[in-house]
This record gives C-alpha cells, structure tokens and sequence, in this order.
C-alpha cells in the first residue's frame, strides 16, 4: 500500500522522515519518493529477500526487527547482524556488483518497512547525489560493523561478547528472543541464561 493511501498517512511520514538515509531528503526530494513506497507488513519469521537471489529491494524500517543472516549448505546459520527502527536493511553491494544476494533478510519480530525496487532506488540516487553520498556511508557502516561483529565472535569471550552487544544494542537486548540472540552471539540459550543468572548481564 502507498503511503498517501494509509489511515495513517502522516504518522508514517513521520517515521520515514526520521530514518537514518530518508531524513536528508528535502521536500521536493521527498515528494519524488513517496510515491514509490509500498508499505507492507511481514509476520514473524517471514523472509524479505532470499540468500542466492537476484531479485532486489531496498528496504526502511518503521516497526519491528529485520536480521541478516547467512546459511551453508547443511543449514547451518550465522546471524550478521539485528536492524530495527529507523535504519535500513539492503542488498546494494551485491545489486552493484550484479551477484546473487550472499544473506537471508528475515523478520525476527513483526515489520512494518517500506519497499522500493533496487532499481528504482539506485536511479533516484543517481538524481541526488548527496542522498547517495549518505546512503553509501550507512552502507559502508553497516558492512564495517559486521565485519568487527565477525572479529568478535573470535576475539572475545561469553562475557566479552555479551557486553560488546550491551554497550551497542541495549535497547534491543529485551526484544530480541533469546535463542536469536544466544545465536547471533555464538553462545547457547543455556550459556546466556547462566550468564544472566550470574549478573554478568
């Protein structure tokens, strides 16, 4: 559904003009958007995009919490990293770079996002490079913070690691279900109980 079509039309607006790329956007820049929005819903669980497809979108989080998530083929899973409200979740890098996409976008909590088509998306930043020029840092943030996340995993212990997650993401610690968290830190829903029992969270 577009926007201009919701009951809730201006609460929305609110909300996508306060995330982290669409808040630079000017007026006229935003009347140019919206119209390309279709705000959908997912229920928990739900997959957004599909690791190994070429198929597309980029997406603005309003409510809930998306994950990126990586698989082998015997179904193992690595949990990349959590996004909520007001940041972004997107396979730009590999839309660039014209592969499939290498990570799984899954609802972890019901999502409320607006969706656009890469294509759509990459041609409206191609008219406002300043846009681009913000976007492209987030992405650039986002991949740089998988990447320490990655190191972690190595680098530091239970505790470690717990904390790490602590001082970046403490609003999500009581959202987040604790085997998804238990598995995006590596750990065992037991191990994560035991360290909470013990005050170490």
């Amino acid at each position: 559904m577009l926007v201009a079509n919701l009951p809730n039309a201006a609460e929305v607006r609110a909300q996508l003009r306060n995330n982290v790329v669409l808040r630079h956007l000017s007026d006229a820049e935003w009347a140019r958007l919206e119209p390309m929005l279709a705000i959908r819903e997912y229920g928990k669980g739900a997959t957004l995009e599909n690791q190994g497809d070429l198929s597309m979108e980029q997406y603005f989080i309003l409510d809930g919490i998306l994950k990126r998530v990586v698989s082998n083929p015997a179904g193992k899973e690595m949990i990349l990293r959590f996004a909520a409200e007001s940041d972004i979740e997107t396979s730009y890098a590999a839309w660039r770079l014209g592969t499939p996409i290498p990570f799984s976008i899954v609802a972890v909590r019901p999502v409320l996002a607006a969706a656009l088509g890469m294509g759509q998306w990459v041609q409206f930043m191609d008219a406002h490079p300043q846009i681009k020029s913000e976007f492209e840092f987030q992405v650039m943030k986002l991949m740089s913070e998988v990447m320490a996340h990655t190191i972690t995993l190595h680098l530091l212990n239970a505790t470690g690691r717990v904390h790490r997650f602590l001082r970046k993401h403490a609003d999500l610690l009581e959202r987040i279900p604790k085997k998804e968290l238990a598995s995006y830190l590596n750990l065992t829903p037991e191990t994560l109980s035991r360290l909470k029992q013990r005050g170490k969270i």
